[in-house]
């Protein structure tokens, strides 16, 4: 229980202090990340825009020494099947000024035991062709994976995630928790497989993704009849509707289960939320998590081997709200939280 101070110690030890001087020993070593010696910080609204805030470091390419997790943005949108929009979802993410440095439920500070920074985006050698897009990606990644920092990535289509899982897959098969409204285990469309709507039937055939190890969570809407590769591949579907019944605990509880032990990869789909709380993305559908439910879901899976993620089809231009892009920054964070955890533990 924290310590009660009577009138005359509260006096004693707050009259004078400064805001940057917090006593108590977990907050004061926040407080010290922050301010430092002083009483002073920059605004969160001056300087340049960065993921997260995170040191800005397009340098780090292409060896990424002294780095554990990296940030990145993936501004491109050609896989996607209904509103475009999403290469503008890093920029925004990049505009919203405060989240972090402390999750007040996980007790996390990321960024004090994982060195950590935005790295830039992904370069694309053409903004017109999607297959060689991936091809940029998968090489980006891979060069993050051997270099050994976590590659935490804003989208984008989801059909980015295709490329980053053939990089943290390729020398052993990863499980993944999948929050989404759409399982996407599509198959080919018009001659393209490579769309944002089949990138884990894919990655399940190329085996960097192991299905009895993925669980999809918050799938809904009018395409369940393009999902049977889920069923029949073995990955275990949570729909939208089935996590009220469940409950926040029973749905970590699977994941959890489901993830086991292994490396896990997150990705989470910014229309996995109901467009009340998340109108900016391609593909909205209605009845999904809340954003309460989703930030639950994330921060219950603490202590899982979590070796990359990604948050992806923001699509800021149908939100006027901005409140899209913070709440895809927050998952980014949580998920950061998540990573930096897990690195702890391993080197543990």
């Amino acid at each position: 229980m924290p310590e009660i101070l009577s009138l005359d110690e509260l006096r004693k030890r707050f009259l004078n202090a400064s805001g940057g001087e917090v006593f108590d020993p977990e907050f004061g070593k926040v407080a010290e990340l922050v301010f430092g010696e002083g009483d002073s910080r920059q605004a969160p609204y001056c300087g340049v825009p960065t993921l997260l805030k995170a040191p800005y470091r397009p340098d780090a390419s292409p060896d990424f020494m002294d780095l554990d997790i990296a940030l990145f943005g993936i501004p491109m949108d050609l896989g996607v099947t209904n509103r475009s929009g999403a290469r503008f979802g890093p920029r925004a993410v990049r505009n919203v000024d405060r989240v972090g440095p402390y999750d007040h439920v996980l007790r996390a500070v990321p960024t004090a035991h994982a060195r950590v920074a935005d790295v830039g985006d992904v370069p694309f050698a053409s903004r017109f062709d999607l297959a060689a897009s991936h091809r940029d990606i998968e090489r980006f990644v891979h060069r993050l994976i051997g270099a050994g920092v976590a590659p935490l990535a804003v989208g984008g289509d989801h059909s980015v995630s295709l490329p980053i899982l053939r990089a943290v897959g390729r020398h052993q098969p990863v499980g993944m928790i999948h929050i989404d409204a759409h399982c996407d285990t599509g198959g080919s469309f018009e001659g393209c497989k490579f769309h944002h709507g089949g990138p884990f039937r894919q990655a399940v055939l190329d085996g960097v993704l192991d299905p009895r190890r993925t669980i999809q969570i918050g799938i809904r809407g009018n395409s369940e009849y393009l999902w049977e590769f889920s069923y029949a591949s073995g990955m275990t579907v949570i729909h939208a509707e089935e996590v009220g019944d469940l409950s926040i605990k029973g749905v970590i509880a699977k994941a959890r289960e489901i993830a086991g032990s292994g490396p896990t990869y997150i990705s989470f789909d910014v229309d996995s939320l109901d467009p009340a709380f998340a109108p900016g993305t391609g593909t909205p559908e209605v009845g999904g998590l809340t954003s309460a439910q989703a930030l639950g879901i994330l921060r219950g899976l603490s202590g899982l081997n979590i070796v990359g993620g990604d948050v992806v089809e923001i699509a800021p231009q149908y939100d006027p709200t901005s409140n899209t892009a913070q709440i895809a920054a927050q998952v980014l964070f949580e998920i950061l939280c998540l990573t930096a955890e897990a690195i702890k533990i391993r080197a543990s």
